[in-house]
């Protein structure tokens, strides 16, 4: 997730870029960068880390009269956070930003190299200036090959356009991607958000996927496959806190709504036809490789627990799943034959990251799976994926967790394959659910608003069990400590299989059970302990395709081809319930008390 501004105008257009790329460093604070093109000059600016620092860079730079400007603010996907790798990107005499990925991208720059282009940056956003300066150099018409340009392009985009071969013109466009357009009387604004334009423009039109066109002083022309497009704009809101928010109330609610769409990103380049790919990971990496050791902590360790069911099971690859803060302390064994795997949101949780230097002393290969490029725990690690899951403000981690656990299926698929421990047509069935995943995370109103009615039932008692079995027992754990993060109520996740171990001793009207149950995975044996908790006179909120007649409360879901697939669902599911629940209870959802979102000291 990165943030991308834009502006035709006579006014300040260093000041109005800059204004509008601070507004949008919730996005990416990586590395930013603009470019400012007129009839005369064509000039640009980068900087590694925050605003502050390309504010500097260009404080001398004034620019007067008449011209436009783009600008970007970086949340890294390929390429580490460098000058280089900043946008915007510059082939001869024109500069382009993009958020998103270009999935086809490594192929388009293959082709460019073969025809002589040379490439600066390490980014998979440099192949569009090439192809458009490629085909204007063709056609002398630069409106047809920025055109030519997009319809070349596989993938997420939202990209703006400025050249000196047609100095007053931003060409633009959108698929998968945010962007909008943003209009003070001639003055013509883009953003990826309302908030970097709240305050300069008046009316906005928010673009739709497949548009694209050029804007010019007082005037836009939009198309799509049909043609030219007639569009109306909107009045802008006002609140620039709301605008980040894209009207969800709070920033852990957006994030949920949110998993739909970056989990496509996560994927994209990695799940191909009939494989998955990491291009992170040269071939001889894993040689030697016969066990996994994971190290996490918190959600991190969550996504660890159930990825190790998928290791076993799907690469026939020991896996053992360890709490930093404890392996850090308990003398452990380690040998050059297991891979070192870490998990981090922010990629500087100390004591994953001491973990980790740990296991890079015993001579380990290191992994780490994480969502900040160039982050300590990155720097560290032998190789590195990112999860892509863009800025995430609300402390109870959301989609970190559903990229972190997506990330990790597909690893053990790769290692599955690698090892042909996978025959084709079981791979295939994988690569079919994987590619499902993104509608198990469609957040309906229908069932938001459900939870918000059942949620009213739940603000009192004396604790919550979220049960669930193999897979779902890791989910179960998540569930609760998602509830005990932002609403303070007291909540444990438990195998189903051990109530009756002790933990049944618990059970009365007053003992909310969460209860997971997968059509897909061991259904019969958690139906049957969820009854002897019935019977105990547990409440019971029942979450399963299935209609369970000893439930309190029910809430169905869809998906049952594929217990990764009843996992994701039901994931949401218990990220709505927490949030609903702490809504009523009136907390502050994304900054609960005594909690931080990266968790920098031992």
């Amino acid at each position: 997730m990165c943030g991308i501004v834009g502006y035709i105008g006579a006014k300040d257009k260093k000041e109005i870029l800059i204004d509008g790329l601070k507004e949008l460093e919730y996005r990416g604070y990586d590395s930013a960068g603009i470019a400012i093109v007129n009839s005369e000059s064509l000039n640009s600016f980068k900087a590694v880390g925050k605003i502050v620092n390309l504010e500097e860079k260009a404080k001398s730079f004034s620019d007067s009269g008449f011209g436009v400007g783009i600008g970007h603010t970086r949340w890294a996907t390929h390429g580490k956070p460098t000058e280089l790798n900043a946008h915007p990107h510059l082939g001869k005499n024109s500069y382009v930003v993009h958020n998103g990925i270009i999935e086809n991208y490594q192929e388009l720059k293959k082709e460019l190299q073969a025809k002589g282009v040379e490439f600066l940056s390490q980014t998979d956003t440099e192949v569009i200036v090439h192809l458009f300066e490629m085909y204007n150099q063709e056609l002398n018409n630069p409106f047809e090959a920025f055109k030519k340009t997009i319809e070349r392009l596989d993938g997420a985009y939202a990209t703006l356009l400025v050249t000196q071969n047609e100095p007053d013109s931003i060409f633009f466009a959108k698929n998968g991607s945010p962007m909008l357009i943003a209009f003070d009387g001639d003055d013509v604004y883009f953003g990826s958000s309302d908030t970097a334009v709240i305050g300069k423009a008046k009316d906005v039109y928010y673009l739709e996927d497949g548009e694209y066109g050029v804007a010019k002083s007082g005037n836009v022309e939009i198309f799509n496959s049909e043609g030219k497009v007639d569009f109306s704009t909107v009045p802008l809101p006002t609140d620039k806190l709301s605008a980040q928010k894209d009207g969800y109330r709070f920033f852990m609610e957006k994030e949920i709504y949110e998993q739909s769409t970056v989990v496509v990103d996560t994927m994209m380049g990695r799940v191909l036809d009939s494989e998955i790919n990491f291009d992170e990971i040269d071939s001889n990496f894993l040689d030697g490789i016969n066990a996994i050791k994971i190290c996490a902590c918190g959600t991190s360790y969550h996504s660890a627990l159930a990825s190790a069911y998928l290791f076993e099971r799907l690469a026939k690859i020991r896996c053992d799943v360890e709490i930093a803060s404890e392996f850090r302390y308990k003398e452990p064994l380690l040998k050059d034959d297991t891979l070192f795997i870490t998990i981090s949101q922010s990629g500087e949780t100390a004591d994953t990251l001491e973990a980790l230097k740990m296991a890079k002393r015993a001579g380990l290969k290191s992994l780490s799976i994480c969502n900040v490029d160039n982050s300590s725990i990155v720097r560290e690690s032998d190789v590195a994926i990112l999860t892509r899951a863009g800025i995430e403000k609300g402390v109870a981690s959301t989609k970190a967790f559903a990229t972190q656990t997506l990330v990790l299926w597909m690893l053990a698929l790769f290692m599955a394959k690698r090892a042909n421990a996978i025959n084709a047509e079981a791979l295939e069935r994988e690569i079919k659910a994987l590619r499902e995943v993104p509608k198990t995370l469609i957040v309906e109103d229908k069932l938001h608003d459900k939870i918000h009615r059942l949620s009213k039932r739940y603000l009192h008692g004396h604790g919550f069990f979220f049960i669930g079995r193999d897979l779902f027992f890791p989910l179960a754990l998540e569930g609760a400590l998602k509830l005990k993060e932002i609403s303070y109520l007291h909540a444990e996740g438990y195998p189903a299989g051990e109530m009756k171990h002790g933990p049944i001793a618990l059970a009365d009207s007053e003992l909310f059970t969460i209860a997971l149950m997968p059509k897909s995975l061991l259904y019969d044996k958690i139906k049957s302990n969820v009854e002897e908790l019935s019977a105990r006179d547990a409440t019971i909120l029942a979450i399963s395709p299935e209609p369970f007649e000893l439930a309190d409360d029910f809430v169905q879901t869809k998906f049952n081809s594929h217990p990764m697939l009843e996992f994701f669902e039901m994931m949401v599911v218990t990220q709505l319930l927490a949030l609903e629940i702490s809504i009523r209870l009136g907390n502050d959802v994304d900054m609960p008390r005594n909690l931080a979102k990266s968790v920098t000291v031992e």
